[in-house]
């Protein structure tokens, strides 16, 4: 583990609690777009102007190799992790990665999104339908079974696991419905669907017109739309899969002060609304989703039991790159 050789500076107060000054260096292990994560380290300095915040920002899945690398080098780089997903957290969590944050300020937030075990926490929803470029689809698809037919599938791009922690639990989640299964991808595949990477493989294909139709993220989906691109998003009609975009500190993490103080700020109402200006789902209740969006409680979440991805996961990989590359 790194060393930040920061001073952490007590003051006492009277009449109050000591305060804790949170300065130093804190580094932030993320799947998050950079451009949005800047926004992110800037809001967090306007409230906490003496910490510094340094990133690695990929697809969850490199992200998680290279944390992986660094624990069974005895070499964890990073203070604070934010990826994509709860089985990745899991992961990390079962591997005693994980700071237990017994006081973070949950009360806000659903119960679902919280680990029971305070190890890490939902930062917002974040759910996978499909994209389709109007300027070249005149019937859009309602439903994932749309996609298996011939002439869609192969028109059809979708992120990778190998890649993306959205895809991971995408594809973890539909495999786990007895109406689509790997039989889903089977078909997809057999009728030429391709994977791209991450998401944002997918969004540049359909907005370019390299296909008509695309398997993503919502938010990405919906702010190209209102940047003008001819593409709209589709919320399937047996439902949408979903993550929560957890927050965690590292167990050992040199600046705990500072760690904590970001993901006290993750969970705030400020950090949430800035999550609904960037095109998010928010997790809060009375914080109204973004233009265009349903209200949360309309949708249609497909269940999954998480322990049985992770147990899945890498077979899931191996079957999904059979199928597609990788």
């Amino acid at each position: 583990m790194k060393r930040h050789f920061l001073t952490t500076l007590a003051v006492l107060l009277a009449g109050a609690a000591p305060a804790i000054a949170q300065d130093g260096t804190i580094t932030v292990y993320t799947s998050q777009p950079t451009e949005q994560m800047e926004a992110v380290i800037a809001a967090f300095n306007e409230d906490y102007p003496d910490v510094t915040v340094e990133l690695f920002r990929s697809g969850t899945t490199e992200v998680m190799t290279r944390l992986q690398s660094e624990i069974a080098a005895g070499d964890v780089q990073a203070d604070v992790v934010l990826i994509a997903d709860a089985v990745a957290m899991t992961q990390l969590k079962n591997q005693d990665q994980l700071y237990a944050y017994e006081d973070a300020p949950v009360e806000n937030l659903p119960a679902s999104v919280v680990d029971p075990d305070m190890t890490f926490f939902g930062t917002k929803l974040i759910t996978t339908g499909i994209v389709y470029n109007t300027d070249l689809v005149e019937e859009a698809p309602t439903s994932w079974a749309d996609l298996t037919d011939s002439e869609v599938a192969s028109g059809l791009i979708m992120p990778s696991p190998l890649y993306s922690g959205a895809a991971v639990i995408h594809v973890g989640t539909i495999v786990q419905q007895p109406e689509l299964g790997w039989d889903f991808y089977e078909t997809l595949a057999d009728n030429g669907a391709v994977a791209g990477q991450g998401n944002g493989s997918v969004i540049e294909a359909v907005a370019r017109g390299e296909k008509p139709y695309g398997i993503i993220i919502e938010y990405m989906a919906l702010n190209a739309k209102a940047e003008g691109s001819p593409v709209d998003f589709v919320f399937p009609e047996e439902g949408v899969t979903s993550i929560t975009q957890p927050v965690a500190i590292i167990e050992g993490t040199d600046n705990l002060e500072a760690a904590q103080a970001f993901v006290d700020w993750q969970l705030s109402e400020t950090a949430q609304e800035q999550s609904v200006a960037q095109g998010y789902f928010p997790i809060y209740d009375g914080v109204e989703p973004p233009a265009g969006y349903p209200q949360v409680s309309s949708l249609s979440i497909l269940e999954a039991d998480p322990a049985a991805m992770l147990e899945a996961d890498e077979e899931n990989k191996r079957n999904f790159a059979d199928l597609f590359g990788g």
